[in-house]
C-alpha cells in the first residue's frame, strides 16, 4: 500500500491489500540502532553466529545464558555454558522452572544487504568467525534462484542483496524443486519441458535423499527463517518485500533490522535529530538502543524520499507527455505508409498545405507593407511596424521611415548617454563603450577623444545630428516595388516556380479572388506532378537498362524494349529503340506512359463507379460474397490479388482505399515507390533531429524559471511549436525532392523499379544444395593444394585519392564518382 498515492495520482487506480491465505505468524521486532556502522556489523555477526552456533536459555529474569544443550528432559536441561573465550564450561542441570524460554542453534538466516559491498564485508566477518554460508552476488548470478531457494534449510545463512532472488519460494527444510531442476537444466530448456514422470520421481528422491520435509518440520519447531536487515531502504515497499521472505503461508518467522547513525538514510534525513535525541535519553557510543520514535522517525525520512523520487516521476512523466502524444503521431503517420497508403494522396495534401500557406502570406494585404518595413529596419538600423506603411506609396514611405528612425536614434542615443555617462558618478563614466555604440549603429567614425572633446553636455546633441545625417545618406531605393500592388502575387509565382517548377501567367490570374487563385495553382501544380509520374518510369527503365562506360551510357536496347512492351502494354521493339535519338527515345516512351497514365485514370473511375453500385445496394460483408464477382474479375484483370483474407473486415471507405492502391500499384508501381521511399526517409530523418531538439530544448528551458516562468509550461509551448515545425519541414523536404526527381542519385532510382513480370524459378532440394556446396569445397581443397604455397593477397592497382580524377573518365572526382559505386556495392 506503500504506492497507493502514487497509482492514484498518475494512473487513477485504486490499490487493495489482499489478505494473507493463512494467518500469519512472522514476528517483526523492533529496529536495533547503533552509533557507527562498524558496530553495527560486528553486533550483525554477533547475531548470526548466536542464532548459528550456540543453544540460548532465557531465564526467568531476563538474562540470557549461551552454550550447548547436552540432554533435556520433562524436568531439566544439561547445559555446558559458554565462556568469556569461547570454551565450554562444566555441565551444569537447569530446572526447566528457572527457564523462560529456549533457543536452539541451527535456524536458518537470510541477511538482506543493499549493496554487493555490504555483502562481502559481511560475509569477511563470517569467514573469520568460521560460520559457513552463502553469498548472492554477481559472481553467482545463474545460480541465483537456487541459493536463495535453499535459504530455508537447516544451519543455512545467506547473504543476498534486498532485490535477489525475488520470486524465490523459500521452503523450511529446502526447496526439491529447485535442485531437480538446477539438474535438469542442462538438458531441457524450460521447466514444461520435463516429462512429469521424470520430474516427480527426481523430486521424490531429492526429499528423501535430503529429509526435506522432517528438517522443514524441525525448522518450524525453532522459529522459522530469521530475516536479518542490515540498512533501511529507501522505499519502504523494499523492506516490505525482504520482511515477507519470512512467514511463508502461515509458517513460523522473524525479522529485525540493524541500523546506525552512518547509513546513508539516517545520515541525510535522520542523523542529527536521531542523534540529539539519544543523547539526551543518555546513549553512550557502542550502546544498541530500540526506540519506537526512533523507528517512527526513519519512517518519516522514507516517507520523504518516496514523496520526493513520486515527484521526480511525475516531473519526468509530464515532460514526457509532450513526448508521447509527438510519438504516437509521427508513428502512427509512418505506419499508414508502411501499411501501403496512398502515397499520392499524402503527396497532394502536403501540396495543399504549402500552397494555401504561402498564398494566405503572399495575398494578404499587409505583405507589401511588412516587406518594406523588414528592408526598411534592416537599412535605418531600427525597428518599424508595417502598419505605417499601409496604403502610403514610396516617397510617403521614405519620409515616415525616416522620420520614425530619427526618432527611435534620439530615444537611443539619450538612453546610452545616461547609461554610460550617469551626472552624479563622473567616475563610472564609459567613453569606449559610448563610443562602440554610436559607431556599430550609424558607422560615424568616432573615437573616445573626440567625444570627450565635445562634452557630456552637447554630446547628445552632436550624435543626435550626426545620426540625422546618416539617416538622411540611406537609400531605400531597393525596396520601392515593395509597395507595389502586385508584389505579393508577383513573390507568390516566382515561389511556385521556385518549389514546384511551373510557371504560371500572372495575366491567368490577375484580379481573381484568393479562392479562385488558390484553385489554379493547384491545378497546374498537380498537372505538373501528373507529368512527373508519366516521365519517372521511363527514367527509372533508361537506368535499370543502361550502363556506363566512361563518359557515355550505353542502354541495352533488347532488355529495355521487352520491359517497356510489358510496362505499357504497348508494342516497344529495340530496332524502334535503336532508329531514336537518345532524347527522342525518352519522348516516345513518355508518350506511351502518357497514355498509360490516361488508361489508368479510366480504371480508377470504372472501379468508383462498380464500388459506389455495390454500396448503394447493401455492401456484402465478406469478400467471398457473389456480389463481388463483377467487381473481383475487374480487379483480378489489372493482377490484383484478391485475397479475401486481407480483405475480411474492412469497411467500405478501407476496401475501396484498398482497391484504388492496387490499381496504383498495377500503372504506376515506380512512382508509388519511390514516394513511399522518399516519405519514410524524409519522416525518419526530421524525427530524429526533432528528438535531438526537444532534447536541446529540455536542458535549456529550466533557465526560463529565473524569469518567472514554469518551465513546464515553456516546455510544452516550445515543443508543439517545433511539432509544426517538423510537419512544416516534411512537407517542403518531400515535395522538393519529388518536383525535383531529375536530380536524384541513379541508385536510388533504379532501386525503385519493379519486374512487370513474376519469375518462378524451381527451389532445388535440401539434399542436393548440401550435395552440391560439399562438392565446391571438395574441389576448393583438392590434394594439389594441401602443401601449395598460400599467395599474398597484393593492390597492384595505383591506389586514387579522394580528389583526384575518377580514372573511368567521367571527368568528375573519384569520391563524387566511382568511390560511390564502390562503397554502395561493398
Amino acid at each position: 500500500m506503500t504506492e497507493a498515492n502514487e497509482f492514484w495520482k498518475i494512473y487513477k487506480l485504486d490499490v487493495i491489500a489482499i489478505p494473507t491465505n493463512r494467518k500469519m505468524q512472522r514476528i517483526e521486532q523492533g529496529d536495533v540502532i547503533y552509533s557507527t556502522e562498524r558496530s553495527k556489523y560486528e553486533a550483525i555477526a554477533d547475531e548470526i553466529e548466536r542464532m548459528h552456533k550456540w543453544d540460548v536459555l532465557v531465564g526467568k529474569d531476563g538474562k540470557e545464558k549461551l552454550g550447548s544443550i547436552v540432554g533435556e528432559s520433562d524436568a531439566e536441561v544439561t547445559f555446558e555454558p559458554l565462556l568469556d573465550d569461547k570454551r565450554f564450561g562444566p555441565k551444569t542441570r537447569i530446572p526447566k522452572s528457572e527457564i523462560d524460554s529456549i533457543e536452539h542453534k541451527g535456524r536458518p538466516i537470510l541477511v538482506g544487504t543493499v549493496s554487493i559491498e555490504k555483502s562481502e564485508r559481511l560475509s569477511a566477518l563470517l569467514d573469520r568467525r568460521g560460520i559457513p554460508h552463502q553469498v548472492l552476488n554477481a559472481k553467482h548470478h545463474r545460480r541465483e534462484a537456487e541459493i536463495v531457494a535453499q535459504a530455508g534449510r537447516l544451519h543455512a545463512v545467506t547473504i543476498a542483496t534486498n532485490m535477489a532472488g525475488r520470486g524465490t519460494d523459500i521452503v523450511l527444510g529446502g526447496n526439491a524443486e529447485t535442485m531437480a531442476w538446477a539438474q535438469l537444466q542442462d538438458r531441457y530448456s524450460t521447466r514444461l519441458d520435463v516429462p512429469r514422470e521424470e520430474w516427480d520421481a527426481l523430486v521424490h528422491e531429492i526429499e528423501q535423499r535430503e529429509g526435506m520435509k522432517e528438517q522443514g518440520q524441525h525448522v518450524k519447531g525453532l522459529g522459522g527463517l530469521h530475516v536479518i536487515g542490515t540498512e533501511r531502504h529507501e522505499a519502504r515497499r523494499i523492506d516490505l518485500q525482504l520482511r515477507g521472505r519470512c512467514g511463508r503461508q502461515g509458517d513460523p518467522g522473524s525479522s529485525k533490522f540493524f541500523l546506525s547513525l552512518e547509513d546513508d538514510i539516517m545520515r541525510i534525513f535522520a542523523g542529527p535529530w536521531v542523534r540529539k535525541f539519544l543523547e539526551t535519553i543518555g546513549w553512550q557510543e557502542g550502546e544498541a538502543i530500540q526506540s519506537r520514535t526512533v523507528s517512527r522517525r526513519i519512517e518519516a525520512a522514507q516517507k520523504k524520499i518516496e514523496e520526493r523520487n513520486f515527484e521526480v516521476r511525475k516531473n519526468l512523466l509530464e515532460y514526457d507527455e509532450v513526448m508521447d502524444e509527438q510519438r504516437k503521431r509521427v508513428y502512427g503517420y509512418r505506419q499508414r505508409i508502411l501499411d501501403g497508403a496512398n502515397c499520392r494522396e499524402l503527396i497532394v495534401a502536403m501540396i495543399e498545405r504549402q500552397v494555401k500557406r504561402a498564398l494566405d502570406s503572399y495575398l494578404s494585404p499587409m505583405f507589401g507593407p511588412e516587406s518594406f518595413a523588414g528592408f526598411a529596419s534592416g537599412e535605418l538600423q531600427c525597428q518599424l511596424e508595417a502598419k505605417l506603411f499601409r496604403g502610403a506609396d514610396y516617397e510617403a514611405a521614405c519620409i515616415t521611415a525616416r522620420d520614425e528612425a530619427e526618432r527611435a536614434a534620439e530615444t537611443d542615443i539619450v538612453s546610452e548617454i545616461d547609461q554610460n555617462l550617469p551626472e552624479d558618478d563622473e567616475e563610472d563614466w564609459n567613453w569606449r563603450a559610448l563610443t562602440e555604440f554610436v559607431n556599430r549603429r550609424w558607422n560615424l567614425g568616432e573615437s573616445e577623444s573626440s567625444l570627450k572633446r565635445i562634452g557630456r553636455s552637447d554630446l547628445s546633441e552632436y550624435l543626435i545630428g550626426k545620426a540625422r545625417e546618416t539617416i538622411g545618406k540611406v537609400d531605400l531605393s531597393a525596396g520601392k516595388h515593395l509597395l507595389d500592388d502586385d508584389i505579393g502575387l508577383k513573390s507568390a509565382l516566382r515561389w511556385i516556380e521556385a518549389r514546384f517548377g511551373v510557371v504560371i501567367d500572372p495575366k491567368s490570374i490577375q484580379g481573381k479572388e484568393a479562392a479562385a487563385i488558390r484553385k489554379d495553382v493547384l491545378a497546374a501544380i498537380l498537372a505538373a506532378y501528373d507529368r512527373k509520374e508519366a516521365d519517372y518510369p521511363v527514367m527509372v527503365g533508361m537506368y535499370r537498362f543502361s550502363k556506363r562506360e566512361g563518359q557515355t551510357m550505353h542502354l541495352d536496347a533488347a532488355a529495355f524494349a521487352e520491359w517497356a512492351s510489358r510496362r505499357f502494354d504497348d508494342s516497344v521493339t529495340a530496332e524502334g529503340l535503336m532508329s531514336r535519338e537518345g532524347q527522342a527515345v525518352h519522348d516516345w516512351l513518355v508518350e506511351r506512359s502518357r497514355a498509360n497514365q490516361a488508361a489508368a485514370l479510366q480504371a480508377e473511375r470504372t472501379l468508383k463507379q462498380k464500388f459506389e453500385t455495390l454500396v448503394k445496394a447493401g455492401l456484402p460483408s465478406s469478400p467471398d460474397d457473389p456480389k463481388f464477382a463483377d467487381l473481383r474479375r475487374f480487379m483480378e484483370g489489372f493482377g490484383f490479388d484478391w485475397d479475401s483474407e486481407t480483405l475480411e473486415g474492412l469497411d467500405a471507405k478501407r476496401l475501396e482505399e484498398r482497391l484504388i492502391i492496387g490499381l496504383q500499384d498495377r500503372f504506376h508501381p515506380e512512382m508509388r515507390r519511390m514516394e513511399r521511399f522518399v516519405l519514410l526517409e524524409i519522416v525518419d530523418s526530421a524525427w530524429k533531429d526533432h528528438l535531438l531538439g526537444m532534447d536541446y530544448l529540455r536542458t535549456a528551458v529550466g533557465q526560463r524559471g529565473m524569469a518567472s516562468l514554469d518551465p513546464k509550461v515553456e516546455y510544452k509551448r516550445e515543443g508543439m511549436r517545433m511539432f509544426e515545425d517538423l510537419w512544416k519541414s516534411i512537407d517542403e523536404r518531400s515535395t522538393e525532392l519529388i518536383f525535383r526527381m531529375e536530380q536524384l542519385d541513379e541508385n536510388f532510382v533504379s532501386s525503385t523499379w519493379v519486374e512487370t513480370s513474376a519469375r518462378h524459378d524451381t527451389v532445388k532440394p535440401t539434399s542436393e544444395i548440401a550435395r552440391e556446396q560439399q562438392q565446391a569445397i571438395a574441389a576448393s581443397q583438392g590434394p594439389e593444394t594441401v602443401d601449395a604455397k598460400v599467395e599474398p593477397i597484393r593492390n597492384r592497382v595505383p591506389k586514387v585519392g579522394r580528389n583526384d580524377p575518377c580514372p573511368c573518365g567521367s571527368g568528375k572526382k573519384y569520391k563524387q564518382c566511382c568511390m560511390r559505386t564502390e562503397r554502395d556495392i561493398a
